[in-house]
């Protein structure tokens, strides 16, 4: 059977740990402070980057990793791990550039099967589609049952995300400063999902309290009858935030013993600001 290497980009928010077990390396998105390299998602985290973001009063910018950074990380995974094929999940190519530098990479290693794959998503719905390509060629099944296996986790995945605050949207531009005033003023939350391979306001809720509870009445209709069969927290910057919600989905919902607090990368964070809450959970419907 040919030996199966994964690889994917920082926008998985793939926790270090989940991917070291399964030698899955992560090309970084790099992070932008006006003229100045800020850094990449392997060397800065939120609580650094919300504070330098509080204190310039303004949003870095995150650029994708080039066809040069790709290749170097290809020709890593082939002379440290020597697959015979590799697979590199990408963030959607609806919000990011990445895939195509990933293409252009892959395409000047012509002599080598590298297959590009568009997950469509982002985050742990991306990390999760990574794990389980990882565990099945862990477990030597051929390319085309990797693949299958990431698809189906894709088919039964759900993310969503709550925000604390409309600040730094209003930051980006992509709310003007008086709609982020208002929805202070009213507190609002949006609660925010992936809608056809882009990360979008689902709904406008206000208070905190119904922002969370809508969360979870989304979660139990996307799971009817069926049940959680991986589950994580996600937050920005908002640990102890993020560990409320945990124990509002554990009151509510049968989740899974192992349920990680993740704290989203620094490549999407500053697309939601910091104190967003959600989750992205696996179902088994």
């Amino acid at each position: 059977m040919a030996k199966i290497s994964i690889i994917t980009d920082t926008d998985s928010s793939l926790p270090k740990e989940m991917a070291a077990k399964y030698d899955i390396l992560q090309v970084p998105i790099s992070i932008h402070m006006g003229d100045e390299l800020t850094g990449t998602d392997h060397t800065i985290g939120n609580a650094e980057l919300f504070a330098k973001i509080d204190q310039a009063g303004k949003l870095p910018t995150t650029a994708a990793p080039t066809p040069g950074q790709f290749l170097a990380y290809f020709k890593r995974v082939f002379d440290e791990q020597k697959p015979e094929i590799l697979i590199y999940y990408a963030i959607s190519g609806e919000m990011s550039a990445t895939i195509k530098s990933a293409q252009i990479a892959a395409d000047d290693m012509s002599d080598h099967d590298i297959r590009i794959i568009d997950t469509n998503t982002l985050s742990m719905a991306q990390g999760y589609m990574v794990l389980s390509a990882a565990e099945a060629a862990g477990h030597g099944k051929n390319v085309d049952e990797v693949m299958a296996s990431a698809e189906e986790v894709q088919k039964n995945t759900i993310l969503y995300g709550g925000l604390s605050t409309l600040k730094y949207l209003s930051m980006s531009g992509r709310v003007s400063h008086i709609t982020a005033g208002m929805a202070g003023m009213l507190n609002i939350k949006p609660i925010l999902s992936v809608q056809n391979g882009k990360l979008d306001m689902l709904e406008k809720v206000r208070t905190r309290k119904k922002s969370w509870a809508r969360m979870i009445d989304l979660v139990k209709e996307d799971i009817g009858k069926g049940s959680i069969q991986r589950a994580c927290v996600l937050h920005v910057n908002a640990q102890e935030a993020g560990e409320a919600f945990a124990g509002l989905l554990r009151d509510n919902l049968e989740c899974p013993d192992d349920m990680p607090l993740i704290d989203v990368n620094p490549g999407l964070s500053v697309h939601t600001g910091a104190g967003l809450v959600g989750t992205c959970m696996v179902l088994k419907k």
